[in-house]
């Protein structure tokens, strides 16, 4: 998978260059709150090797890294910190991981713009990831406790996506066969038999295509993943 979609980004590239022009990005101040937090606001805090691609500009290579708080890419110039401009028209991959900025819409009808990291790609639907911040405030000292510093935890959700809609894959069994109700039975069978664990992100994708495949074995007119989730929820 992780080849496809390097492949993917290849096939799109015309000619690599090695810094970022102004038009793809601007200046951002360091975000500075959370200094004395544990936890990191980002993936990783290094600056990591990247391709940035742009359908009209076209491709680059830069050192970038990804802030969850702001949900933003990042790129220094010396001392100067810059975040990239938030468009649909650019992917961009950091190490393993590709992210794309989509505005996509729930089965609620809410709409959910962000950075996505896709994890599989499928013609019928796609599986993405996305990053969050649980932020938990310090605990101010007093006369019979210390102080106890503010903390940074990154949380990740799985997304199902399916024509600019997605939909959230639980990792917790109960909840996910409750999602997938209409095939309860059949997931039940598969990772019982196939020892699925829902935390490990090849069992899910291997889930969710088993849950394509009953899906598929259906005689209905519609095989949409998504046609039996009720927006009105």
């Amino acid at each position: 998978m992780k080849k496809l979609l390097l492949l993917s980004f290849v096939l799109c590239s015309s000619i690599l260059q090695a810094q970022l022009p102004t038009s793809l990005i601007k200046p951002v101040q360091r975000v500075s709150i959370f200094d004395d937090y544990e936890g990191s606001l980002y993936i990783n805090s290094s600056l990591k090797d990247a391709s940035v691609i742009d359908e009209k500009s076209g491709t680059f290579q830069a050192k970038l890294r990804y802030n969850i708080y702001n949900d933003a890419i990042e790129y220094k110039v010396n001392q100067d910190l810059f975040e990239l401009d938030k468009r649909v028209s650019m992917n961009v991959r950091i190490d393993d991981d590709y992210f794309y900025y989509c505005n996509f819409e729930t089965t609620r009808g809410q709409e959910r713009s962000g950075y996505y990291i896709l994890v599989d790609l499928n013609d019928s639907y796609r599986i993405y990831k996305r990053h969050s911040l649980t932020i938990i405030e310090p605990q101010k000292s007093n006369a019979y406790a210390p102080t106890v510093p503010g903390k940074l935890t990154a949380e990740l959700t799985y997304y199902l996506e399916e024509k600019n809609m997605i939909l959230e894959i639980p990792i917790n069994k109960k909840e996910l066969l409750a999602v997938f109700s209409d095939k309860e039975d059949g997931l039940k069978s598969y990772i019982k038999k196939e020892k699925i664990r829902l935390r490990k992100e090849e069992d899910l994708i291997r889930l969710v295509s088993r849950y394509h495949a009953l899906k598929n074995m259906d005689t209905s007119p519609s095989q949409s993943l998504l046609s039996n989730r009720d927006r009105n929820r």
